[in-house]
């Protein structure tokens, strides 16, 4: 039994595009309310006053919840907050109000229209501070942050100030990307349900087990007494990886009602209130020897925060690992703005410090005359500079080689503005694709049933990315039966632990407990052939028997067999049953875990309108075993198309007066459409790591959006001779540079 890599279908695929597949708003509920979230208007200020009285009287009105009449929450709803895992939220315990979209009312009524129509005559007069809202005015805080995912926010190794005055060839340049906001094709939406002191949730969340820790701390009540239901999340990119306001206040609501309450968020309000990817600017110093060898580099980062919560933008984690330089610092700071809190958004840091690190070591790779792809060689990393310990597993030599292979990049020509095809200037371009490796605890539990199916169980979560199908692999492949009989389920609190679906970690940590259970599964049903004195497998060697399409057989003599089925049935019909865990052990203490990829870029302006396309993209990366070809295919190329909409259209616009984000819909938001998108071409090397888990497998979801803003970038400068530094690359930037 193989199916792990087969390029299987979706085993959700059928539900999903019939409509059976159930969303967070879509589930229903008997005498079920609906609710509207209310919010801000001004950027910083306390509410003056409410006048609730015509929404209160409106036709089907329930309840107006305004911070005079809200629950009071243990702590003022602030009780244990340890970002990010429980956020500083906004739960209507006071009147103050500290950006633009805060959540500040609830309404509850009989319909949603009923609710809209209510929150429209809500009447809020606020006295308005004045905000601070200028990134670049701003005054960043002069201490690193407190704490910072991915390390210490500030590292140093060797003499990097000397040795960057000593540098024979050195640049110093400065990057920014601007604040982007996650637009899932779902909007955030939740369903409460209280049956007595029992909740129930129907949320769409990344992670169904800290949602109902977060929420039960938060509501001051215990965590068993919270159930989080979440069978199929319609996107998450990271803005689902926390709780948020609106899902503590939606609970808030059905408790004072005593009804179910749905609430859903408007696309606009998915611009703010649920986070984004904060604004950054990054300054890189970098010095090489005249032979290309890097002898230091410096990279400060500053990104802005909320005035509520600290978040960091980790952009310098990724510069920390990849080079072998000798003499480097990094250090990250941040920037308080009137502003909601940022997030996790695809590959946070990495994504973002990529585009600096990969641009930059472009254009030192152009001031030593060398090549990019040779540049990058001579500073190949063998073993991780920052910890001094060998990779587990590395292979991005042959991403390079691969890559420029399949690319054609031997026939670029490595003068900038040397392409041309009538109106049209062509470059090629690359960078490096890079993202950790995590894994953390999970569990799992594996039944083989008296009809002589099997249903495997996790509480993890499917995003989209094929969860559903790479366990229902990965349990049959361990458990011996047919991919069609074996039911994989997850998206529920009660099932077993599973962490979040976040930092790409779900694969290698749900995947091996999995295995676990169904493996021990699996040697429960060939002991129960061995003692059955029915069974023409009685009392054979357990070594001498294997599992085949649901069949105990002998190895030896395969005629001699016994179903599944019928062991169970002799044996009373009873299920077998199995919960296993599965964890990291010591590995990390002697290894570095790393994937990692190379990105080429192929990209066509127009030389008198300064329109940017991109026509095709290679990739080729180091992820270990890929457990589904198509699955992970798919989730590679998303990055890679997210990439290029970062690089070329992603951008949240804030006004400057008011705080507001003037293109909060997706009429103007940008995000790539089937036209802006060339050809893909995505490869994974065949390449498990033995040190991870047993399937060698790692995660996947977010190194596809990694390297490839840079790509584009180097690509443009190539083409044109410009060098666009501030993301996106727009046509104005091309034709009218700043910076050359």
């Amino acid at each position: 039994m193989n199916t792990v890599g087969q390029p299987l279908d979706r085993t959700d695929g059928i539900l999903k595009v019939t409509g059976q597949a159930q969303y967070a708003a879509e589930f229903p509920a008997a005498n079920m309310a609906h609710a509207v979230l209310v919010t801000s208007t001004i950027a910083r200020g306390t509410i003056a006053s409410i006048d609730d009285a015509r929404a209160q009287s409106m036709p089907g009105v329930l309840y107006v919840m305004t911070f005079r009449n809200a629950p009071r929450l243990p702590g003022d709803g602030k009780a244990k907050v340890s970002p990010p895992a429980l956020r500083r939220l906004s739960l209507l315990q006071d009147n103050e109000v500290h950006y633009d979209n805060e959540p500040v009312a609830v309404v509850v009524a009989d319909s949603l229209e009923h609710a809209t129509h209510a929150a429209d005559e809500l009447r809020i007069d606020y006295r308005p501070i004045a905000p601070t809202l200028d990134f670049a005015r701003a005054k960043p805080a002069s201490h690193p942050p407190a704490s910072m995912i991915g390390g210490p926010a500030d590292t140093m190794r060797g003499h990097p100030e000397a040795a960057l005055r000593a540098g024979a060839v050195r640049v110093d340049v400065r990057y920014t990307t601007p604040m982007e906001h996650h637009n899932p094709v779902e909007p955030h939406a939740v369903l409460a349900l209280w049956d007595g002191p029992q909740l129930t949730l129907y949320d769409t969340t990344q992670g169904v087990s800290n949602a109902q820790q977060a929420v039960a701390t938060t509501l001051g009540i215990p965590a068993e007494q919270v159930h989080v239901i979440s069978p199929f999340v319609g996107g998450g990119f990271g803005c689902k990886g926390s709780v948020w306001s609106h899902v503590v206040l939606c609970a808030m609501a059905a408790r004072e009602v005593g009804r179910p309450v749905r609430l859903a968020l408007t696309r606009p309000q998915m611009f703010g209130p649920v986070g984004g990817r904060p604004r950054t600017e990054q300054h890189i110093v970098a010095a090489a020897h005249s032979d290309g060898t890097l002898s230091a580099l410096r990279h400060d980062t500053f990104s802005n925060t909320s005035m509520i919560e600290d978040w960091t933008e980790t952009c310098g984690v990724v510069t920390r690992m990849l080079y072998a330089v000798p003499n480097l610092a990094t250090t990250h700071r941040l920037v308080p703005l009137n502003v909601g809190t940022p997030t996790f958004m695809r590959a946070p840091g990495e994504a973002t410090g990529s585009f600096a690190l990969e641009s930059a070591m472009d254009e030192l790779a152009y001031a030593l005359k060398m090549d990019p792809i040779e540049f990058r060689l001579k500073n190949y990393a063998e073993i991780s500079p920052q910890e001094n310990k060998p990779w587990s597993s590395k292979q991005l030599r042959e991403c390079y080689r691969v890559g420029a292979e399949r690319f054609g990049w031997a026939q670029r020509p490595r003068a900038p503005r040397s392409m041309r095809d009538g109106d049209t200037l062509t470059g090629m371009g690359m960078a490096t694709a890079t993202y950790p490796a995590h894994r953390s605890e999970a569990s799992a539990m594996a039944q083989i049933l008296p009809d002589g199916t099997a249903t495997v169980v996790s509480g993890t979560q499917d995003i989209g990315t094929g969860t559903y199908t790479v366990m229902t692999q990965v349990a049959a492949d361990a458990l011996g039966f047919p991919i069609e009989r074996v039911r994989f389920a997850l998206g529920d609190s009660t099932l077993p632990r599973a962490p979040v679906s976040g930092g790409s970690q779900s694969v290698a940590s749900v995947a091996p407990a999995v295995r676990e259970a169904a493996s021990a599964a699996r040697a429960k049903l060939i002991e129960l052939a061995r003692a059955d004195s029915g069974s023409p497998l009685y009392g054979v060697s357990a070594d001498e028997l294997t599992v085949v399409d649901g069949w105990v057989i002998n190895r030896a003599r395969p005629t001699q067999r016994d179903p599944a089925a019928a062991l169970i049935a002799r044996a009373g019909s009873r299920p077998i049953e199995v919960t296993a865990s599965a964890h990291s052990g010591n590995e990390r203490e002697h290894y570095v875990f790393d994937s990692f990829g190379a990105v080429f870029a192929r990209v066509h302006v127009d030389a008198a309108l300064g329109t940017i396309r991109v026509p095709r993209v290679v990739a080729v990366y180091d992820v270990g075993r890929l457990l589904n070809a198509q699955t992970g295919r798919s989730q590679l190329m998303g990055g890679i198309v997210w990439g290029i909409g970062a690089a070329l259209e992603e951008e949240s616009l804030l006004d400057a007066r008011y705080g507001r984000f003037v293109n909060a819909n997706l009429a103007e938001y940008h995000v790539p459409v089937n036209a802006d998108i060339g050809t893909i071409d995505a490869t994974v090397l065949d390449a498990p790591d033995p040190r991870i888990n047993a399937l060698g497998a790692r995660g996947i979801g977010e190194i596809g959006i990694t390297g490839v803003a840079a790509a584009v970038a180097n690509a443009v400068y190539h083409a044109t001779g410009v060098r666009v530094r501030d993301l996106p690359i727009t046509l104005d930037k091309v034709l009218t540079p700043a910076t050359v």
